[in-house]
C-alpha cells in the first residue's frame, strides 16, 4: 500500500500536467464579441445536414467591413442557402454574422464554449447567402493538415456515395455508421434513437469496430481454413488478426476521429496486437491502456460524455464477462451434451438472446450515471426490448452487409449491399419509431454537483476491483442517488436569463412564461430538460404606443418626455403571469409577489424601465445603475456572468434575493474572453452593485 500512494500522486501530477500541456498546445482564440463581417478562409471541413444545409469548418484567412483585431483561427459556418457545396481545400468569401461560442444555458449545465475551445474552434454563425468560391492558387498547408484534408475528402466522399446509393434517413444512418457523418439524420430519427436506447448504433463506437473486425477476423479465418495445408503451415488466426488490425485502422481512419471511434480502435488494436502474442484479449488492462492513451494524448475528452459513457459501458461489460467466465468455471467443464433437431437451436437461441439482454443491461445500467448527468434524462424499460429486437438486425444483416459493401466500393459491385444494409437500417428505425412511443424515456432533471464524482467513484469500485472490497461501491452510488434527491428538492428558480439577455422566463404557479413567441430550442430545450419544464407560455404582443423604431437613424433619434412616460405607464400596467411585449420597445411580467420585471431592447427605454420595474434585463443599456434602485442587468454584466438563475424567495425586498450564475468568477482559458479586455489589455471592471452582493449571496 505504501508504494501506491507516490505512484498514486505522480500519476495524478503527470495528468494535471498533460492537460496544461494540451491546453497550452490549443491556444485557441476565441472571438471577444458578435461581430458582422465580410470573412475569407479556406474550408477545412464540411458536412451536410439533414435539411441539406453544409457546414463548414474555415480557416479564417481575413476579414474586413469590419476588420477583426483578433480574429479567430477557425469558425464553424453554417450555409442556410441551396448551394453548390465548396470543397475542402478552396477559398471561400461571404458576409457573416460570427458569435462566441455559448457558455451553460443554465448553471451547471454543458460549457459548448469548452469543447469548442479544445476543438480549436474560436467562433460559430452563419453565412448570409451563399458563399462564394474564390479563384486563384490554394494557400500553402503542412503535410499532416494535406494528410487530414485527404482523409476528411475521402470521408465525405464515401458518406455522400452511401446516401446516393440508398435514400433518405436509412442512407443517412448508413453514412452515420461508417464515417460518423450524424448530421444528415433527420432529428425525428435521431429523437426515436434516442428515446429507444439506440442511439449507440449511431455513433462509431465498440460495437460498430468489434463487429466489423470480428466479421473479417471470422471471415479470413474460415476462408483460409479451406485450405488445410496453408492452414497448417501457416498461424492462419494471427493472419487474420492482421488483416482486422489494418482493416480496423482503415475504419478508424475514415471515421472522423471521434473519442469513441478513437476508444474502440486502440481497444480492438490491443486486442487484435495480444493474438499475436497469445495473450487474452479481453481484460480490464486492455480497457485501462486505451483510456491512459486517450488522457495522454487528449485530456479534456475526459469530461465528455462519449468518453465517459463509452468507458463506462466497456469497462462493465468487461468485468461483467469475467464474472460469468469465473463462475462457469466453477461449474463441471464437461457437461452432458444434448444433442436434439428441436432443443439444440432452441438452446442457441435462448443463449443469443440472453447475451443480448445481459449486454444490454449491462450497458444501459453502467451509463445511466452518466446520461443522467449530461443529458438529465434516462431510458427505461424500451431500452431493453428495442435492443432485443434491433441486435440481430445489426449483428446478422447491416454490419456484415456494409463491410461487404465497402470492400466492393473500387470495384462498383457495392450497391446491392449497401441497399442491404438500408433495408436493414429501415426496419431498426422502424423500431426505434415504434419504441419510442410508448414514452419509457424519463426525465431526471439537472443534478448536484457531487452527484457525478461520487457515482464514479462507486462504479469505479464496483467494476474494476476483485474482491469483496467492491461493494464499498454500493454506498456511494446510494449516496449519489442521495444527492440528486436532494437537488430535485430544491425550489425553483423565480426568472431564468439567458446569456445574452435575449431570452427571459418567468416560473410562476401558471407555468413557465417567457418573452418570446418561438422560444430557441437549443436554449428552451436546455432549460426544459435540466428544470423538468413545461411548454411555454407565449407573450401577448401589444401594437400600443408609437411605431417600432425602424432602423438605425430612428434608433438615434432622443425621445421626447411625452414618449418616455408613455413607455413607463404601459410597463406599469402588464398583467401577472404572462409576458406583454410591444416590437422593439420592451417586454414586461409581473410575478404573483409583484415584482415587475422588464427587458429591453432600444437602449432608450432603459431609463423608462428602471423607473417601472424592479429588475431591468437590458443587453444595450449603457449604464449599471438604476437612479430607483432597481436591479439593472446590461450587457457588460451579462458577459461576465453568462446565464441567471434568479430566485425572488417570495420577497419584495431585493437584499433578500439571490442570484446563481453560469461563469462569474471562472477565470479559464475558454472563457477568458468574457472578463478580458482585449484592445487594452486589462481585465474588465467588477460587477456593479447589487448585482455582485447578490451573486457573492448565493454562493455564486
Amino acid at each position: 500500500m505504501p508504494r501506491i500512494i507516490p505512484v498514486a500522486a505522480a500519476l495524478f501530477l503527470g495528468g494535471m500536467m498533460l492537460a496544461e500541456l494540451e491546453t497550452w498546445r490549443q491556444s485557441t482564440v476565441v472571438l471577444d464579441s458578435p461581430v458582422t463581417t465580410e470573412l475569407t478562409g479556406v474550408v477545412e471541413r464540411r458536412e451536410i445536414d439533414a435539411n441539406g444545409r453544409w457546414r463548414y469548418l474555415v480557416r479564417v484567412g481575413r476579414t474586413a467591413n469590419p476588420e477583426i483585431r483578433r480574429p479567430p483561427e477557425r469558425v464553424s459556418l453554417l450555409a442556410r442557402a441551396r448551394h453548390e457545396s465548396a470543397g475542402t481545400g478552396e477559398t471561400i468569401s461571404s458576409r457573416v454574422r460570427i458569435s462566441p461560442p455559448s457558455g451553460p444555458a443554465l448553471p451547471g449545465l454543458n460549457d459548448f464554449a469548452f469543447s469548442s475551445y479544445f476543438d480549436g474552434i474560436g467562433a460559430v454563425g452563419f453565412f448570409y447567402g451563399v458563399p462564394n468560391k474564390e479563384a486563384g492558387p490554394a494557400l500553402p498547408r503542412a503535410w499532416i493538415a494535406e494528410f487530414e484534408s485527404g482523409l476528411f475528402d475521402l470521408r465525405s466522399a464515401i458518406a455522400s456515395h452511401i446516401r446516393e446509393t440508398v435514400p433518405g434517413d436509412a442512407g443517412a444512418f448508413a453514412a452515420a455508421i461508417v464515417t460518423d457523418e450524424r448530421r444528415a439524420i433527420s432529428k425525428e430519427t435521431t429523437e426515436a434513437l434516442r428515446l429507444s436506447g439506440l442511439a449507440h448504433i449511431v455513433a462509431i463506437s465498440g460495437l460498430n469496430m468489434a463487429l466489423a473486425a470480428g466479421i473479417f477476423f471470422v471471415g479470413v479465418r474460415t476462408v483460409l481454413s479451406f485450405f488445410p495445408g496453408f492452414a497448417q503451415a501457416y498461424p492462419v488466426k494471427k493472419i487474420a488478426a492482421a488483416g482486422a488490425l489494418v482493416m480496423a485502422t482503415a475504419y478508424y481512419l475514415i471515421s472522423g476521429f471521434g473519442v469513441s471511434a478513437e476508444r474502440a480502435y486502440i481497444m480492438m488494436a490491443v486486442m487484435l496486437v495480444a493474438v499475436f502474442f497469445d495473450r487474452p484479449s479481453i481484460s480490464l488492462r486492455n480497457v485501462a491502456l486505451s483510456a491512459l492513451i486517450i488522457i495522454a494524448v487528449s485530456p479534456s475528452e475526459i469530461l465528455g460524455p462519449s468518453f465517459q459513457m463509452s468507458f463506462a459501458a466497456t469497462a462493465a461489460l468487461v468485468a461483467g464477462y469475467a464474472l460469468w467466465k469465473n463462475r462457469s468455471k466453477k461449474h463441471d467443464p464437461e457437461p452432458l451434451q444434448i444433442r436434439h433437431p428441436v432443443v439444440t437451436p432452441v438452446l442457441a437461441s435462448w443463449k443469443f438472446i440472453a447475451g443480448i439482454l445481459a449486454t444490454t443491461l449491462i450497458g444501459s445500467t453502467s451509463t445511466a450515471i452518466f446520461s443522467v448527468e449530461h443529458f438529465h434524462r434516462i431510458a427505461t424499460y424500451g431500452g431493453l426490448a428495442a435492443n432485443l429486437a434491433a441486435m440481430p438486425i445489426i449483428s446478422f444483416v447491416v454490419m456484415p452487409a456494409g463491410l461487404v459493401g465497402m470492400l466492393l466500393v473500387p470495384f462498383g459491385l457495392d450497391a446491392p449491399f449497401l441497399k442491404l444494409m438500408g433495408l436493414g437500417l429501415e426496419a431498426v428505425i422502424s423500431i426505434a419509431r415504434h419504441v419510442a412511443a410508448w414514452g419509457g424515456d424519463a426525465g431526471i432533471g439537472r443534478q448536484h454537483p457531487w452527484f457525478l464524482p461520487v457515482s464514479t467513484a462507486g462504479f469505479l469500485l464496483l467494476t474494476l476491483l476483485r474482491s469483496r472490497l467492491r461493494l464499498v461501491g454500493i454506498p456511494l452510488v446510494a449516496a449519489a442517488l442521495l444527492f440528486s434527491w436532494h437537488e430535485r428538492s430544491k425550489p425553483l428558480p423565480d426568472i431564468l436569463v439567458s446569456e445574452d439577455g435575449t431570452m427571459i422566463a418567468l416560473i410562476g404557479r401558471e407555468g413557465i412564461a417567457t418573452n418570446r413567441t418561438r422560444p430557441p430550442d437549443f436554449i428552451y430545450g436546455q432549460w426544459k430538460r435540466a428544470l423538468l419544464l413545461g411548454d411555454p407560455i407565449k407573450p401577448d404582443v401589444s401594437s400600443a404606443g408609437d411605431k417600432p423604431p425602424d432602423g438605425k437613424s430612428e434608433e438615434r433619434r432622443e425621445l421626447t418626455q411625452a414618449e418616455i412616460e408613455a413607455v413607463r405607464s404601459r410597463i406599469r400596467q402588464v398583467p401577472a403571469g404572462h409576458f406583454v411585449c410591444e416590437p422593439r420597445v420592451f417586454c414586461g411580467v409581473k410575478t404573483s409577489g409583484g415584482t415587475m420585471i422588464a427587458s429591453v431592447e432600444d437602449s432608450r427605454y432603459a431609463g423608462a424601465a428602471c423607473d417601472a420595474a424592479h429588475i431591468i434585463i437590458a443587453p444595450r443599456a449603457r449604464f449599471d445603475h438604476c437612479r430607483s434602485g432597481a436591479l439593472m442587468i446590461n450587457g457588460n454584466a451579462l458577459r461576465k456572468t453568462g446565464a441567471l438563475e434568479i430566485s425572488l424567495h417570495g420577497a419584495a425586498d431585493i437584499r433578500q434575493w439571490t442570484i446563481r450564475p453560469a461563469m462569474a468568477g471562472h477565470d479559464r482559458p475558454w472563457s477568458r474572453h468574457r472578463h478580458y479586455d482585449w484592445r487594452n489589455k486589462t481585465f474588465a471592471s467588477a460587477l456593479p452593485e447589487p448585482l455582485r452582493q447578490l451573486i457573492n449571496g448565493s454562493g455564486g
